[in-house]
């Protein structure tokens, strides 16, 4: 959601703060500001908008300074205006805000009594304004720090500017993320360490509680209750990435594009390929002895999931509870202590998920961690950790991330099954051989279907809804693919069982409805059919994703049919997937809509 920067330096800040921001665009955002010290005064600029027009406020407005804050804003309290842009001043502090303050309402009405004057609607100001009325009171600046953090609620990562300080950031974390970054002589902030990437690899994870004082030669980090804590340094390999668009037009284009070679990457962390094995999976969680799974996530990593959720059932005889982690914890699932859980999130950061996590872990648990980033806060509290080794993902609708997860999810489920003895080592052989020939084949669908595909998406265009039905795992499939046209194009769509057309969704079809029929010639393929024979019966307009046993047998007529190699059914998610990302995609392209940075949505969800 937000994103936050800050540089303690030797040289002027501004430009740096702004680059580093570009490295965080891609959690969503709808102003941006920035805020330095200059001769004893604080100074900002600030704008409602992309990140361009910030560029072009500080051309017409060029900012000095060596220390500073910058952030995006992705709007809880208060429209998106540059009024309610950060970094909020009152009274000589800045302010910079990832997070809700759940109490705000409250210190508001006891702010304003006292006599502080509100400028903007967000719930961030009350940080400000207590920082400055315990400032007047005589308290220090490190004394008016911790006493506002002993008085607000919720979640937040902070970041602030004294202006009688032109050394010192302060910061603190509570839920969403922030990582401090050590150079040589400067010192650096982050919501994460692809902001700080071109400025160090050396990175101190803040964790829930912490608050730190940061100057150019270092950092103290106390804990809530004021205690000098130490929390380690590590090496980031975010610094690795390139982060551009290379010759595409976007970045979830590129990213689409790059699935064989993370897909493979990923596999190859898992998969033994000459001897055609699973690796041994993580001695922290025993799949052979666990009595059941737990599975939790949110928006694609959810549906990820329930993928895997067939996966563990069919081939490790494995029960599996699912729901999506806003829901998981609030059921109070009596769940016995030795079960496992595991935990699925892109960003390793997302709030409900965390939560999710955190209700196992008192149940006692065992926790395991499918995630991209491996410094991340579910990774850093999890028994055990199955990174799915996407690389940075950009584009907020995710693509190679929800492969990678599925994947992981795939290799998982295997070796759980061998562990188990439900799975030979013979079957075990056989479904290794398919997952190794996966990067090859998703190569060969995204070059052969990419033109098709786009002929189509600009019919597609056109039309206001569209119904996406499956079978199997092809019913997470066409949920995955109607989020998908909903998170970039606007179109209204739904996912389906197909077996539930009957059951409410086949009033809807008429002669402008596009139904979306993902159907692998696979052991549901049949009844399948026979959903779509009812769809064609009321005029609806079918655009069929097959195989090519299953265009062969298919006798209907259709609006388009997508044809991709036949494959088994334990890689079929993966392969069926890339269709459905690219119809989204250029539909969204055709309309027009800002495909990386669709509105009101965030790439990591770090508040509930």
């Amino acid at each position: 959601m937000c994103g936050i920067v800050g540089i303690v330096g030797n040289q002027p800040v501004s430009e740096r703060l702004v680059d580093a921001l570009k490295r965080l665009e891609y959690r969503g955002y709808d102003s941006a500001g920035v805020a330095t010290v200059i001769g004893g005064k604080l100074e900002r600029r600030r704008a409602e908008g992309k990140l361009v027009n910030l560029e072009i406020r500080l051309r017409e407005e060029p900012l000095a300074g060596t220390i500073g804050i910058a952030h995006t804003r992705w709007a809880t309290h208060g429209a998106p205006t540059e009024r309610n842009a950060h970094p909020h001043f009152t009274d000589g502090v800045a302010v910079v805000h990832n997070g809700i303050i759940e109490n705000f309402a409250e210190l508001k009405d006891e702010l304003i009594a006292s006599g502080a004057k509100f400028e903007t609607d967000t719930d961030t100001e009350v940080v400000a304004h207590l920082l400055s009325k315990f400032r007047r009171e005589g308290l220090g600046r490190r004394e008016a720090m911790h006493a506002m953090l002993k008085r607000v609620t919720g979640a937040y990562a902070l970041a602030v500017l004294f202006q009688d300080d032109p050394s010192t950031i302060m910061a603190a974390r509570n839920g969403p993320p922030l990582a401090i970054g050590h150079g040589r002589g400067e010192m650096f902030l982050g919501s994460d360490a692809i902001a700080l990437a071109p400025f160090t690899n050396e990175i101190t994870y803040l964790i829930d509680g912490d608050w730190a004082v940061i100057g150019a030669n270092g950092v103290h980090i106390f804990d809530l209750d004021g205690n000098v804590v130490d929390r380690p340094k590590q090496l980031s390999t975010a610094a690795a990435y390139m982060i551009d668009k290379g010759n595409h037009r976007h970045f979830m284009e590129k990213e689409i594009y790059e699935q064989p070679e993370v897909i493979a990457h990923a596999l190859s962390h898992y998969i033994d390929f000459a001897g055609n094995r699973i690796k041994a999976l993580s001695g922290t969680i025993d799949f052979a002895k666990i009595p059941s799974l737990a599975i939790s996530a949110c928006g694609t990593a959810y549906l990820a999931g329930l993928v895997g959720k067939y996966w563990f059932e069919r081939y490790a005889r494995l029960p599996v509870e699912i729901d999506v982690a806003s829901e998981f914890r609030y059921r109070e699932i009596p769940l016995p202590s030795e079960a496992a859980a595991l935990f699925i999130s892109q960003s390793g950061e997302t709030a409900d998920t965390l939560a999710s996590l955190r209700y196992c872990k008192e149940l006692g648990l065992k926790i395991g961690a499918v995630v991209n980033t491996r410094e991340s806060t579910i990774a850093r509290e999890s028994d055990a950790v199955f990174p799915i080794l996407a690389g940075p993902e950009i584009g907020v609708a995710s693509t190679k991330a929800f492969t990678c997860q599925l994947a992981v999810l795939a290799s998982l489920a295997i070796g759980a099954g061998r562990a188990r003895g439900t799975v030979s080592a013979e079957e075990e052989q056989v479904l290794v051989r398919y997952l190794a020939e996966m990067p090859r084949i998703m190569g060969q669908v995204l070059n052969a279907v990419q033109p098709k595909i786009e002929l189509l998406s600009r019919e597609l265009s056109k039309c206001r809804d569209v119904l996406y039905l499956g079978r199997g795992t092809s019913f997470p499939l066409a949920m995955e693919g109607a989020l998908k046209l909903k998170e970039i194009s606007y179109i209204h769509a739904e996912g389906y069982a197909a077996g539930e057309l009957k059951h409410g969704p086949i009033a809807l079809i008429d002669e402008n409805m596009p139904v979306i029929v993902i159907a692998p010639h696979d052991r549901f393929y049949e009844k399948t059919v026979s959903n779509m024979q009812e769809v064609a019966a009321r005029g609806g307009r079918i655009i069929l994703i097959t195989d090519e046993k299953g265009a062969a047998a298919s006798k209907l007529e259709t609006m388009a049919t997508i044809v991709l190699p036949d494959v088994d059914e334990v890689i079929a998610p993966m392969i069926f997937s890339l269709p459905i990302q690219l119809l989204a995609y250029h539909t969204a392209v055709f309309m027009g809509t800002d495909v990386d940075q669709p509105r009101n949505l965030a790439k990591s969800v770090t508040v509930e």
